[in-house]
C-alpha cells in the first residue's frame, strides 16, 4: 500500500485539534472520505478541509472503494464496533485511545485484527512526542539508575463540560460510552507511557469514589500497580479538586537520583541527582499525533514499523478495569 487513503468515521475536536491535519501532511497519504452521525455536521467538515466525500453511516464510508484506511475518532464505546467493521473489509484502523471501553473488547478487536491479518494502530501519540522520548532517553540512559519507585499525582478542579448542559452530561462522565468517567478518559496516557517505558503491568488494584456529586460516576481514584520484575507503583486522580491542588505529574525515583515530569501541561523536566538538578524544556510538534501517524502511515508503506498496535494498548485497559473494580 503505496498511498493511503483515509476515511474518517468521526469528526470532533480531536480530528481538528491534535490528528486531522497531520493525515494530509505526511507524503504519501489524504483524507477521502469523512463520517458522522450529522450529515450536516460531516458536510461542513468535509467542505472546510477539503474531503471530496462524507457520509452518514459508518457502513458506508468502510465500503467506499477509494477508502483504503480507517481512522476512528468516536467515544470509546463504538471503537470495537467500527474497528472491527473496517478490518472485516480489509482495512487498517487507528483508533483514538483507549482502545475500547473495556478489557473485553479490546480482546474482540486483537481477535479480529489477527484473523483478517489487518493491524490496528492505537493513538498513544506521547510515546512519539520528544518530551517523552527524552523522558526515555534518560530513563534508558541510567542517569537516576535503577528505577525503585513510580508515583503518579493528578488532580484538577471541575471544568467548563463535567456537569450536566440541558440535563444530559458529557459522554466523558457516561460510564457506558467512556468506559469509567475522566479517569478512562485521561489515565490511559499516563499508564500507556509507563508501561512503554518500564514494562508492562502484571498487578493493579484501586479504590473509587464520587466525592464531588456532580456526576454519578468515580471522581476520585487511588490506586497501587506492580510492574513485571516487581517494580512497585501508585497513582492517585482527583477530578474535582481545589485549583490550590492542582497537579500533573509523574516521579520516578531511582537509587541515583529522580525524574518528574508531566503528561497534560509539559512542564520542564526535572531530574534530581547529587549534582543538583536539571531542568529541561523540550518542545512538541504543533500537531501532536503528526509523529505516530507518521510510523503509522510508513508502517502501511512498507517503509517502517509502527510498534504502537492494539496488542500493545491493551494492558491499558486490563489495568484501568482492575483498578475500577470492573473484574
Amino acid at each position: 500500500m503505496k498511498h493511503i487513503k483515509w476515511g474518517f468515521i468521526g469528526c470532533g475536536e480531536v480530528t481538528e485539534k491534535k490528528s486531522g491535519p497531520a493525515f494530509s501532511i505526511v507524503d504519501g497519504s489524504e483524507v477521502v472520505a469523512v463520517m458522522s452521525r450529522s450529515r450536516d455536521k460531516a458536510k461542513a467538515y468535509a467542505l472546510k478541509h477539503n474531503i471530496p466525500r462524507w457520509y452518514d453511516d459508518a457502513q458506508q464510508l468502510v465500503n467506499d472503494d477509494d477508502v483504503n484506511a480507517v481512522y476512528i475518532a468516536t467515544p470509546p464505546s463504538s471503537h470495537a464496533t467500527f474497528a472491527i467493521m473496517a478490518m472485516k473489509a480489509g482495512k487498517p484502523v487507528y483508533v483514538e485511545k483507549p482502545l475500547a471501553a473495556n478489557y473485553e473488547d479490546c480482546v474482540r478487536i486483537n481477535r479480529i485484527s489477527s484473523m483478517t491479518g489487518m493491524p490496528c494502530f492505537v493513538a498513544y501519540y506521547r510515546r512519539y512526542l520528544p518530551y517523552f522520548r527524552k523522558v526515555k532517553d534518560i530513563i534508558d540512559g541510567g542517569v537516576i539508575g535503577k528505577v525503585l519507585n513510580v508515583q503518579i499525582r493528578f488532580s484538577k478542579p471541575p471544568g467548563d463540560f463535567d456537569t450536566a448542559s440541558d440535563g444530559v452530561l458529557p459522554w466523558r462522565l457516561q460510564s457506558h460510552i467512556s468506559g469509567g468517567g475522566l479517569f478512562y478518559d485521561l489515565a490511559p496516557h499516563q499508564l500507556d507511557l509507563l508501561q512503554h517505558l518500564l514494562g508492562v503491568i502484571t498487578r493493579a488494584h484501586g479504590y473509587c469514589a464520587n466525592r464531588g456529586g456532580l456526576y454519578t460516576v468515580a471522581d476520585t481514584v487511588s490506586a497501587s500497580f506492580e510492574f513485571e520484575g516487581g517494580l512497585p507503583g501508585s497513582g492517585s486522580w482527583c477530578f474535582v479538586s481545589h485549583e490550590s491542588a492542582r497537579d500533573d505529574r509523574i516521579e520516578l525515583i531511582g537509587d541515583k537520583g529522580m525524574l518528574t515530569f508531566s503528561v497534560y501541561s509539559y512542564d520542564p523536566i526535572k531530574v534530581y541527582t547529587s549534582d543538583g538538578v536539571t531542568k529541561l524544556s523540550v518542545d512538541n510538534p504543533p500537531y501532536v499525533q503528526l509523529p505516530i501517524i507518521k510510523s503509522v502511515i510508513e508502517h502501511l508503506q512498507g517503509i517502517g514499523v509502527c510498534t504502537c498496535t492494539s496488542i500493545s494498548a491493551t494492558p491499558v485497559n486490563w489495568v484501568m478495569d482492575r483498578i475500577l473494580g470492573k473484574f
